[in-house]
């Protein structure tokens, strides 16, 4: 790109830094006083749809009209809960003057990057390509009137964002064809992206490189707090689900080690709300302490997994009430009656970041009254008369344990447990009474995998049978409200409406939910769902060259680029995910293509997991790398007892273990021949190979070593 104009950008943007790290409808009646986002069902959206800017939802109507009006494009991309977005767009998206100024010289569009992820994909790639810097949301980018990007920043204040307007007015005006240059730079390169090597050579998967790719994961944990090493801690669960995989299988006690240490600093620390249970997005200071203060539906989900798997390898108590009291979150603040889960809760109440969840301390005295019980509390939460953050408030977050309170008091650790209930339950009751954090209502079919994969994951460590129907019931509306006949997938759900074509990270997230639950109920329609989805997304995402999978349909109107999702990050990618899932569903149905085709994935990434040293970018495809390292057992459970034996089994975490069975043999090929008549036999099998049955669960375990 050119310099002299990147510096220039460079100027008017150095605070787009400080950002939070969509519809295809057109225009219906639109009432006094909206824009063109006033028909859209995304919460994010509708924030934005009293706005003097005209906005307009990304569609055929906007892109037509920028090029009829030869406009320049502004795509401005965020979420509901993102905090820089709302700050920008009281800052300016508010304000006449700069909606004028937008108005009279460019279409602009808002997305929902939660709704429309590709889009998102496309213009984030082109900001770090045109910064050279990170980039986050609010994302704003400058494209030609064919979508094409020029350029995209962050969060801009107002007078930056007005010399930016401007900038591109007088560029528009005065030189077209630099602009043109521009785009065709940035689009090639977003486009290179794609190239990918393919690996047609065999592989023979090493014990060896997953221990260097776990080494490598370790170099970078910081073994005081817990987490990654740095300023900022993020929960990336997936990364603690590989460590604590390679933990089990190989007693590695260092693995376990930085699994429980972040685990143990995460609960007791601020991003875990002590009050409400439920996880914040991130911290902003290395201790966990401080949270950015929004809840989003997929750290959650995830989470619970991670904690009820750990509390089955450690059996402690405090990862037990995590997943009781996330779950308890879950169900009272982003649970819909029809059975799905809403995306997230706002950072932001009454314009203040976190001001639903803390404290000044006279706040919390007046409400737990008893002398004693707020010196208990003030002394287990670390609460401070000047606060223990800005504004003289308080986050609530642990640094003792209970007994270390109860000798620093000299009372028992039962009056302290005592203590501390009651004073929750007060201070429950009058957080409840405030304005509440803003809620995005929409149910996303990714992310409710995640969540769905939770509660199976929970009901398999804690045994609660309401946690069973809690993910029938999600699956159940899934399947009814997501899914077509044809097995083709809606992203969206919100009000009735479902209007958006699913992405990759869809099916790929729900073929492993479906099939984790066939794993629990024994109920084979999951498996003929998962298969269902996985035909689907084989016909219309595959690409035939590589072997890899596209991130949008066949089916989907053309971005710039088709792109694929490669890295994992929070969320694990959408092609390690597939693979992942294709491979498990393969085992399960004696489907050797299946098999094969996540085969050739991960052997095109094989190198770059294996080389890095930041496997965290990769931690899903590594996890994929162990299963094929280490083929999963096949445990195979038949007869009148089967659900008993089942629940026994599934109790303990034995990451290489998948379970069939039933009452009966049912329909799966490796349950042929295995019922015997007043007998329930637990078959250990591998690679289609089982040993001699056992009806003892202990028994069972020990043909698994």
């Amino acid at each position: 790109m050119n310099l002299t104009f990147r510096l220039f950008i460079y100027s008017v943007s150095l605070l787009s830094l400080f950002g939070c790290i969509s519809s295809t409808g057109g225009s219906a009646h639109i009432g006094e006083g909206f824009n063109h986002l006033a028909n859209e069902s995304s919460p994010y959206l509708l924030q934005h749809a009293k706005n003097p800017v005209d906005w307009y939802p990304w569609s055929e109507e906007a892109l037509n009209k920028a090029k009829e009006e030869d406009k320049l494009i502004i795509v401005s991309i965020g979420y509901s809960s993102c905090h820089w977005c709302h700050v920008m767009e009281h800052e300016s998206f508010e304000d006449t003057t700069v909606a004028r100024i937008m108005n009279e010289n460019f279409v602009s569009i808002k997305v929902d990057r939660e709704e429309r992820p590709d889009i998102d994909d496309v213009y984030m790639t082109a900001c770090r390509m045109a910064t050279g810097e990170g980039c986050g949301w609010p994302l704003n980018a400058f494209a030609l009137p064919d979508g094409r990007p020029i350029y995209a920043g962050t969060y801009f204040p107002k007078k930056a964002w007005e010399k930016m307007l401007t900038r591109f007015i007088e560029l528009k005006e005065d030189d077209e064809d630099e602009l043109e240059n521009y785009a065709t730079q940035l689009t090639e390169g977003i486009q290179s992206l794609q190239k990918l090597e393919i690996n047609t050579d065999e592989y023979k998967y090493e014990p060896t490189v997953l221990n260097q790719i776990t080494s490598n994961f370790l170099a970078n944990i910081d073994f005081k707090e817990g987490g990654r090493k740095g300023t900022e801690k993020f929960p990336l669960p997936n990364n603690y689900e590989f460590l604590l995989r390679e933990a089990v299988l190989n007693n590695d006690q260092k693995a376990m080690e930085a699994v429980e240490t972040t685990l143990d600093k995460m609960a007791m620390g601020g991003i875990f709300d002590q009050l409400g249970g439920g996880f914040s997005r991130y911290a902003v200071d290395p201790r966990w302490e401080v949270p950015h203060f929004e809840k989003m539906l997929y750290d959650n989900g995830q989470l619970v997994s991670v904690f009820s798997k750990a509390f089955q390898v450690s059996q402690k108590p405090l990862y037990k009430s995590v997943v009781e009291e996330t779950i308890a979150f879950v169900e009272r603040e982003l649970s819909s009656p029809e059975g799905g889960f809403y995306s997230s809760l706002d950072a932001d109440s009454e314009g203040e970041e976190g001001k639903f969840y803390v404290w000044k301390q006279e706040e919390l005295h007046a409400a737990i009254a008893d002398e004693q019980d707020k010196k208990i509390f003030d002394t287990y939460y670390e609460i401070k008369k000047g606060g223990n953050w800005e504004h003289d408030k308080n986050v609530l977050f642990v640094k003792k344990s209970i007994d270390e309170v109860a000798k620093k008091l000299k009372l028992s650790a039962e009056e302290i447990n005592s203590s501390l209930a009651k004073s929750k339950a007060k201070l429950m009751k009058v957080r409840d009474q405030r304005v509440r954090p803003g809620l995005d209502d929409k149910v996303l079919t990714s992310w409710n995998a995640l969540m769905l994969n939770g509660y199976i994951d929970a009901y398999r460590a804690l045994g609660k049978k309401e946690y069973l129907d809690r993910a029938l019931k999600n699956a159940n509306f899934l399947a009814k409200t997501m899914m077509q006949k044809d097995f083709r997938l809606n992203r969206n759900y919100k009000s009735g409406k479902s209007v958006i074509n699913a992405f990759l990270d869809d099916y790929a997230l729900l073929i492993d939910a479906f099939t984790n639950l066939y794993q629990v109920t024994f109920d084979e329609q999951w498996l003929d769902n998962a298969k269902g989805l996985t035909e689907y997304a084989l016909t219309h995402f595959k690409d035939a060259e590589s072997g890899m999978m596209h991130y949008t349909s066949e089916l989907d109107p053309d971005l710039i680029a088709r792109k694929m999702e490669l890295a994992d990050n929070v969320i694990p990618g959408s092609n390690s995910s597939f693979a992942r899932a294709i491979y498990k569903l393969g085992i399960f149905t004696y489907n050797e293509a299946y098999v094969d085709i996540a085969d050739q994935m991960i052997r095109n990434m094989v190198e770059e997991i294996s080389t890095t040293e930041l496997p965290n970018f990769y931690s899903n495809w590594c996890q994929l790398y162990s299963e094929m390292n280490r083929r999963p057992y096949e445990v195979a459970i038949v007869g009148d007892d089967y659900q008993q034996k089942l629940a026994a089994l599934q109790n303990k975490y034995v990451p290489n273990a998948l379970y069939l069975g039933g009452k009966n043999e049912g329909n799966l090929e490796l349950l042929k021949g295995k019922l015997l008549e007043d007998e329930t036999m637990i078959y250990v099998c591998q690679n289609r190979v089982c040993k001699l049955p056992v009806t003892d669960v202990d028994k069972a375990f020990a043909l698994m070593k």
